[in-house]
C-alpha cells in the first residue's frame, strides 16, 4: 500500500510534528505515506504577524503547508478574546472544505485550538484521526476530541486515566532525530553554557526576570539567549550596552531554527526554560539540568505537571511564576553547576523512551489506515 495522504495538525508542536515528518521521510519508498499535509494557524501569537514555527519550517521538509482560520477560547481575557471566539466556526468551515479537497487517509492530531476543527470534521468524513497527548495529563483540545479518535497516542502512562483505555497506546514524545544524537554532558563547560529559552514564542515573564540578573549571570557563565521575536529589539540594545568583556559572552536570538537546536544543546550545560512538553522531552533526552518556570494558565496546570516529571528524575528544580525573582533564578542556577557531576552520574545509564517515540507513532498511524 503506496501513496497515501497523511494531514498533520496543531498548536505548540513544532519539533514533534517535524519529528514525525523526519520518520516517514526516512521510511521512503518503504512507508506507506506519499504525501504530507499540515492545517495550522498561521500566527504564533493572537493579534501579531509572528510566524509559527510550523510554517517556517514544514515546507522546507517538503510538507504542503495549509494555513487555517481558527479561534480558541482564551486562559486570560485580553482585547483579543472575542474576535478569537468569533473565528471557531470559520475554523470548522475552513477545515471542512481543506479535508475535503485533500482527502487524506488519516489524521494525526497534536491537540491545540487549530486542531479540534480538524479533528471533529475528519471525524465527521470518516477519516482516521490518531490523537497525541503530549502531557503528562491532558490538554483542553485532546480531552474534547477524544469522541473523535480512532486511536490516542500517550506521552505519558499517567495521561491514560484521562482517555478510554481501549483507545490508548503509550509511544513517548517524538524527538528531532538529532537532538537525541546529543550525548550528555558528565561536568560544565568552563565557564558553564547557560541557554536559556521561552519556548519558540519567548516569554516576556522570564525575560523580565533576565534582565535583572544578566550582568551577575555574565560575570560567571556563558549565555544563550532565545529572548522571542517581541523582546529581541530590546535585548539587542541591552547587549550594546554592556560592557565589552560581557557583551563576548552573551548570544541572542530572536528565533533558533529546530533543525539547528541540536548545536545548541552540545553547547549548553544547564537550561532556563518554561515547561512545555516538547522543551521537557529535550531535556531529559539530553540529560541538561534545568530550572524550569512552568506557565501557571496552561489547562489542567500541565506545564507544572510536566516540569514534575522532570523534578523526579532529579534533573530540574521548578520556581513557580508566582516566586520568581532575578536572585531566585540566580541561585537555582548555581545550585545546579555546583552539583553538576552528581546530577549527571545518577542519569548516566537512564534511556528516554521518548527516543523512539516518531518510530512508535508512525508504525501506530501505517496500522489504522483508512
Amino acid at each position: 500500500m503506496t501513496g497515501k495522504k497523511i494531514v498533520l495538525t496543531g498548536g505548540h508542536a513544532a519539533t514533534m510534528a517535524i519529528s514525525v515528518v523526519e520518520e516517514i521521510i526516512r521510511r521512503g519508498e518503504n512507508g506507506k505515506f506519499q504525501q504530507i499535509f499540515w492545517l495550522g494557524s498561521p500566527k504564533a501569537i493572537e493579534g501579531t504577524d509572528i510566524p509559527t514555527t510550523e510554517s517556517i519550517v514544514l515546507p522546507k521538509l517538503g510538507v504542503n503547508y495549509i494555513p487555517i482560520t481558527a479561534g480558541r477560547i482564551q486562559m486570560k481575557f485580553t482585547r483579543w478574546t472575542v474576535h478569537s471566539l468569533f473565528k471557531i466556526p470559520i475554523g470548522f468551515f475552513d477545515s471542512c472544505r481543506i479535508l475535503r479537497r485533500i482527502r487524506p487517509d488519516i489524521i494525526l492530531s497534536f491537540g491545540g485550538f487549530s486542531a479540534f476543527p480538524v479533528a471533529v470534521i475528519g471525524k465527521m468524513m470518516n477519516i482516521p484521526v490518531v490523537i497525541h497527548e503530549q502531557t503528562t495529563a491532558v490538554g483542553r483540545a485532546n480531552k474534547y476530541a477524544t469522541f473523535c479518535a480512532t486511536k490516542i497516542a500517550l506521552a505519558r502512562d499517567s495521561s491514560r486515566k484521562y482517555f478510554p483505555n481501549s483507545k490508548c497506546v503509550l509511544v513517548g514524545n517524538p524527538i528531532l532525530t538529532q537532538v537525541t544524537e546529543v550525548a550528555q554532558k558528565m561536568k560544565p563547560e568552563a565557564p558553564p553554557v547557560i541557554y536559556i529559552t521561552g519556548g519558540s514564542r519567548g516569554s516576556q515573564v522570564l525575560n523580565k526576570a533576565i534582565e535583572e540578573i544578566l550582568i551577575s549571570l555574565l560575570g560567571d557563565y556563558f549565555v544563550i539567549h532565545n529572548t522571542g521575536r517581541i523582546d529581541y529589539s530590546r535585548f539587542v540594545k541591552i547587549k550594546d550596552q554592556l560592557p565589552e568583556g560581557l557583551r563576548d559572552k552573551y548570544e541572542i536570538y530572536s528565533f533558533i531554527d529546530p533543525m539547528k537546536i541540536d548545536n545548541i544543546f552540545r553547547q549548553a550545560d544547564v537550561l532556563i526554560s518554561r515547561a512545555g512538553a516538547a522543551s521537557v522531552s529535550e531535556i531529559i533526552v539530553t540529560k541538561r539540568p534545568a530550572v524550569l518556570i512552568p506557565i501557571p494558565w496552561s489547562y489542567g496546570d500541565e506545564q507544572t505537571k510536566n516540569a514534575e516529571y522532570a523534578e523526579k528524575l532529579g534533573l530540574v528544580k521548578i520556581i513557580k511564576q508566582d516566586e520568581l525573582t532575578g536572585e531566585r533564578l540566580l541561585k537555582e542556577t548555581k545550585l545546579l553547576i555546583d552539583n553538576y557531576v552528581t546530577i549527571a552520574s545518577k542519569l548516566k545509564n537512564y534511556i528516554s523512551q521518548d527516543i523512539s517515540a516518531s518510530f512508535k507513532l508512525v508504525n501506530l498511524l501505517e496500522e489504522n489506515l483508512k
